[in-house]
């Protein structure tokens, strides 16, 4: 009742708030004969063109809503007094957009040139203007009119230096014929052209060496356009212009300077590379400088040097080096430079030298991180420390070093009847990442667009809970590398868990006649091969719209289970349930395969507002020397990341309702789920959102009724969760409270499982989570 009385005191503060916002005059700073820009509409009569597009070319826009209709920023505005000029309100809030006439003649003539650049020469633009009670909305209506489109398309190459590669790539040009003369794609078109080019050795290739001709004189509103890829033109000392072939550039030195200072280079230092420093390091062409000593083995930077592997210039292998020295993670300033020499190479073609300017990272940091969380009155906090050492034996490797530390307060046994905190966890996790393929066969072919880190961990952990007291050990050995820009890949060839439990409940053990939750307290090993691929857009520092998706795959056991199938070792006895087991180290090992897919997206709307959205679903089958999946590799939903209108592990499986004294433990073999979330910025570095959850989880082979997933039955077994929270975004850091209702139980009996207008709401329905970072 208290949590309850405390949700509905924050949930009346903030309608007072929205109250007293939506009660200001939206006006009231908009002067004397003047209108405040309410709306803006543009309309177009034709589907080929993307209206979002238009209003990116807009002049003037009102002021930025938020939950789709509130001016909460133009209401902080008014909020502030008429009589200071700068006060705090004025500054968080936004100044009311007043409707300027000049801003909308340009951006008619913005929308017009949009139009122009996509074919439509003779479309008419026409703006209306509605004002009313000091506000004004203008609608903006276009006639995209017949376009003119590409009849003919040809490209001619004037240097024949260049007309094979031209001629092969022609194949995979965007112009196609009988499509609106477009500008912009004939733009993308040439930059494209000349990164082909670049990327055949053709260094000093530019977009000034192509261009196009247009006749437009067909008739039928058709044209003729013919791309030009002409030959280089420059002045010589007499200012005369010459022309000459395009050629390819090769490469005679790589200079690495290790301890490059920007600040110093913006005051005019400059490496003269024909009188080079005293302390450096050659190797073949490869020249190291340094100061003092060189804090980097010299094969690890020549690794990651990919620009000369051709033999010429190629762009691409440019931003190969570039990426592969970032994923090292060891240098905060990474600047690629190329001047040339004035030399030629015994074939003739011009010579490069490759200036490589590197600032390290500090080679150590240290990290500490505090947490607290509330589920339904079990207070809990979190801490963690973080290690790190960048270029542990001066090869780049990094050594990561965590440890952990948790307690919580769980009630068990009769409700309330805890009063002090009677969980605890500890552990230590350590990682060292190789920035090398460890493997006794080259993998040249295999990665074309990074070098895979080799990645070894070793981990252990204590826990002591209510019910029992365990520790988990691992060990995992395998390989991350990313095969393109937002494409990551990551395979454990060995991922070993070890549990073992200890100070079990006797009460609690004996009740359990179940082999579904029998299997979450014995011992057991786990020898799994899993690989997990992820695609993502998603940049940091920037808002922007992204795509999100990781797929993962994992089997275990079927090695050591071949071996004892073939050894014809004896299965044991280890649980009446279990039945006979085959066990490695002492202790039965887990058999199962499991396979999961999320799938996010995100929009940023504008400044203030975004959209995501997030669905997942997964399954894990036992078999062979299992029955069961091992309870670290089954699902569970609920708490601060998955359906937040439960407490972490309370909810499901399936239609199963669980003693509501009993330590909240529900996990299951198959999982759904999908979330959507509203976030719009407030005031400052505050944050709110509005979400909704669905899904539940559901196991394969449990006798509890209501609890096996069934293919026909499922969707009547999703919970539904709502709720709202705020975001405190520190930049370094994001803290997040959020405040979950549930919408739909499927724990209550059919016909009554929607809440929400059936019965009065209760402390129950409500979960209070508080986290770092965002849920998805």
């Amino acid at each position: 009742m208290k949590d309850l009385l405390r949700i509905i005191k924050l949930i009346s503060g903030l309608a007072f708030l929205v109250l007293l916002l939506f009660s200001c005059r939206t006006t009231k700073f908009v002067p004397q004969d003047e209108y405040l820009l309410n709306k803006v509409k543009v309309d177009v009569d034709t589907k080929q063109v993307d209206k979002q597009d238009l209003k990116n070319y807009l002049r003037q826009t009102p002021n930025t809503s938020i939950l789709g209709f509130w001016k909460f920023h133009l209401a902080l505005y008014n909020l502030s007094s008429r009589k200071k000029s700068d006060g705090w309100l004025k500054r968080i809030g936004e100044a009311p957009v007043i409707y300027d006439s000049f801003l909308t003649k340009r951006s008619d003539q913005e929308l017009k040139r949009y139009m122009h650049n996509k074919g439509y020469y003779d479309a008419v633009v026409t703006d209306t203007v509605y004002r009313k009670k000091k506000k004004a909305e203008v609608v903006y209506r276009i006639t995209a009119n017949q376009p003119y489109t590409i009849d003919r398309y040809k490209v001619d190459v004037l240097d024949d230096s260049l007309r094979t590669i031209v001629h092969k790539d022609s194949s995979l040009s965007t112009i196609h014929e009988d499509e609106n003369l477009d500008m912009d794609k004939l733009a993308s078109e040439r930059l494209r052209m000349v990164r082909t080019l670049k990327d055949q050795g053709y260094y000093r290739m530019n977009r000034n060496s192509i261009s196009y001709e247009a006749d437009t004189t067909l008739g039928k509103r058709q044209s003729a356009v013919t791309m030009l890829v002409g030959e280089r033109e420059f002045q010589d000392s007499l200012g005369n212009v010459e022309y000459q072939p395009h050629q390819k550039f090769t490469f005679r030195n790589f200079y690495f300077l290790t301890e490059y200072e920007p600040r110093k280079a913006l005051f005019g230092e400059h490496l003269n590379l024909d009188m080079v420093p005293q302390d450096t390091l050659k190797v073949d062409n490869y020249y190291f400088i340094y100061k003092n000593s060189l804090r980097f083995r010299p094969d690890l930077l020549m690794n990651a040097n990919h620009i000369g592997d051709a033999g010429y210039y190629k762009v691409s292998e440019v931003e190969r080096t570039y990426n592969e020295l970032s994923l090292l993670r060891l240098f905060k300033v990474i600047n690629i430079q190329f001047e040339e020499t004035g030399k030629r190479d015994s074939l003739g073609n011009p010579m490069l030298d490759c200036v490589i300017q590197l600032t390290p990272s500090s080679k150590q940091s240290y990290s500490f991180a505090l947490e607290g969380t509330n589920s339904s009155g079990n207070l809990g906090v979190a801490g963690n420390l973080n290690y790190q050492h960048r270029n542990l034996f001066k090869g780049g490797e990094i050594l990561d070093v965590q440890l952990r530390g948790a307690t919580e307060r769980q009630s068990y046994g009769v409700k309330d009847s805890v009063k002090f905190f009677n969980t605890l966890e500890t552990g230590i996790d350590t990682k060292l990442t190789l920035p090398k393929f460890l493997a006794p066969f080259r993998s040249t072919r295999l990665f074309q667009y990074s070098t895979p880190k080799t990645l070894f961990n070793l981990a252990y952990n204590y826990q002591r809970r209510p019910d029992y007291t365990r520790t988990i050990a691992r060990a995992s050995f395998g390989y991350q590398w990313k095969s393109s820009e937002y494409s990551t890949h990551r395979i454990n060839l060995l991922d070993f868990n070890l549990v073992k439990m200890f100070s079990y409940d006797p009460k609690f053990i004996a009740s359990i006649e179940n082999l579904y939750i029998r299997s979450s307290y014995t011992d057991h090993s786990i020898s799994s091969l899993n690989y997990i691929y992820t695609y993502n857009t998603q940049r940091l520092q920037k808002r922007t719209n992204y795509k999100y998706l990781r797929a993962s795959f994992e089997t275990a056991g079927n090695t050591l289970y071949a071996y004892s199938k073939l050894a014809n070792r004896p299965q044991e006895l280890t649980d009446s349930l279990a039945g006979g087991q085959y066990k490695f180290l002492g202790t039965p090992f887990a058999q199962y395969f499991r396979t999961d897919l999320e799938y996010r997206r995100g929009w940023v709307l504008d400044k203030y507002n975004t959209v995501v959205i997030r669905g997942f679903g997964g399954i894990a089958v036992p078999y062979g020397n299992s029955k069961q999946v091992p309870f670290e590799r089954k699902y569970f939903t609920g708490g601060a990341n998955d359906i937040r209108a439960w407490p972490v592990r309370s909810l499901g499986p399936g239609s199963y309702k669980a003693d509501p004294n009993a330590f909240p433990n529900q996990t299951g073999d198959v999982k759904l789920e999908g979330n959507i979330e509203y976030r719009y910025k407030m005031i400052g570095m505050l944050e709110g959102a509005l979400f909704l959850d669905v899904g539940n989880i559901w196991s394969l082979n449990d006798n509890r009724p209501g609890t096996e997933f069934r293919l026909g039955q499922f969707y009547k077994e999703l919970a539904v969760g709502t709720g709202t929270g705020f975001r405190f975004d520190f930049s370094y850091v994001i803290f997040r409270l959020d405040v979950g209702m549930k919408l739909r139980d499927p724990s209550l009996p059919q016909g009554s499982r929607w809440i929400v207008g059936s019965r009065p709401l209760t402390s129950d329905d409500f979960n209070v989570t508080f986290a770092i970072g965002y849920p998805f």
